[in-house]
């Protein structure tokens, strides 16, 4: 009987002993190497964001991704809700940028003031004309297409820019500007060619024709509001001393009202004009779509600030000429654009043209350092984006 009691307390004291065991474990800390798994993951990031090559890569992957998205959200064929996409995608920039100065990762973002406010209000209006004859052009035109007429824009600007600003044109920027109207005029053609030999149009002829010549008046509409827009802004963003993040703020807070009226009184918000809009087989898609789309503008202003941050304005302006290419083949590889030899030429001197004006505006840098041997304060991303408006 002793020995069955003195079986039972050892038995019990090696279950004591095993419980205390494993109390200890579960409560002993972490050990050294999660502490080595933690310092090294910030290690990573740190050199990730210190890794001007990551920088140009999130930049090129922001801005062809948004162009890709809008197209695709877009060019449905039963597809006329233009304005209240853009409004979805002012209320996600809002609210995300509200969430962000929330958090604290935007300390310093303008008040809304009335006096602010009535001033930025007619950019803010250029801003919704800006976007949403973007999304016309889109719908109606071909990516690369759509990419190639946008450096019409360029030339708009740099003449805005001599006769409101004490701009200039130099020889080679001229030359850039011809080949960026040759470049639009090849591209119309071979995309007229395309039409008229049913290459990449699942339509009839004439209704082809009349797409393009819609994508093409939309087009023209869309550089003349983008150079109002860009103007506007190097005219105000300074006296209101307006950062990046204030920008992207007041345009999107701005133009909410613009654009819902706009919806509103233009735009059938029926049942079953909302079901051709949003099909069941796509909606989930074009749900996603429209919320990438929103917080796009987002990754693109901080992979822009990124870029020019660890690059140089330089070759964030170089970057943007050269993304140009992939943005082109984007459209050809997703959406099965017209492959022709007239295509393909208008891509290269498109592209060609981007190269030759962003050298000339490297020289005319140089040239104006030379004349004027003053130390220039940092450029924002925003102000970098208006010198440079054939940039996404």
């Amino acid at each position: 009987m002793s020995n069955k009691k003195n079986e039972d307390l050892e038995m019990r004291g090696k279950d004591e002993n095993q419980f205390g065991e494993r109390e200890s474990f579960l409560l002993k800390p972490a050990p050294r190497h999660r502490a080595r798994i933690d310092s090294g993951m910030g290690s990573i990031l740190s050199q990730l964001e210190n890794n001007p090559g990551a920088a140009v890569l999130a930049y090129c992957f922001s801005s062809i991704s948004m162009t890709v998205v809008n197209k695709y959200v877009v060019s449905g064929s039963s597809w006329n809700l233009n304005f209240l996409y853009l409004a979805i995608q002012a209320v996600i920039c809002t609210a995300a940028i509200l969430v962000l100065k929330q958090m604290g990762l935007i300390p310093n973002l303008a008040a809304l003031e009335s006096g602010k406010a009535k001033r930025w209000l007619p950019v803010s209006v250029f801003f919704v004309g800006m976007i949403y004859t973007s999304t016309k052009s889109l719908q109606f035109l071909s990516v690369p297409v759509y990419t190639i007429f946008k450096n019409l824009t360029i030339i708009v600007i740099a003449y805005g820019e001599v006769l409101w600003f004490g701009g200039n044109v130099t020889p080679l920027l001229l030359l850039s500007f011809g080949f960026m109207v040759l470049s639009s005029i090849v591209a119309a053609w071979a995309d007229i060619q395309a039409a008229l030999n049913g290459v990449g149009h699942s339509v009839e002829t004439a209704a082809a024709i009349s797409t393009l010549n819609a994508g093409y008046a939309w087009m023209g509409l869309n550089v003349f509001c983008t150079a109002s827009y860009v103007l506007g802004t190097r005219k105000f963003i300074t006296s209101l001393k307006f950062k990046d993040w204030d920008t992207m703020f007041y345009n999107n807070l701005l133009s909410l009202p613009i654009m819902i009226i706009c919806s509103l009184f233009t735009e059938d918000w029926s049942t079953t004009n909302l079901a051709k809009n949003f099909p069941a087989e796509s909606r989930k898609n074009l749900v996603i779509g429209m919320l990438y789309s929103g917080l796009g503008a987002i990754f693109i202003s901080y992979s822009s600030a990124w870029c020019i941050r660890k690059t140089s304005s330089t070759t964030y302006s170089f970057v943007g000429y050269l993304n140009k290419l992939p943005l082109a083949i984007s459209g050809i590889v997703f959406f099965d654009a017209p492959v022709t030899f007239g295509s393909i030429s208008a891509i290269l001197l498109g592209f060609f043209s981007g190269l030759v004006y962003g050298h000339g505006k490297m020289k005319q840098r140089e040239l104006s350092k030379q004349v004027l041997p003053t130390s220039q304060p940092a450029m924002s991303a925003s102000s970098q984006r208006q010198k440079d408006p054939s940039n996404p």
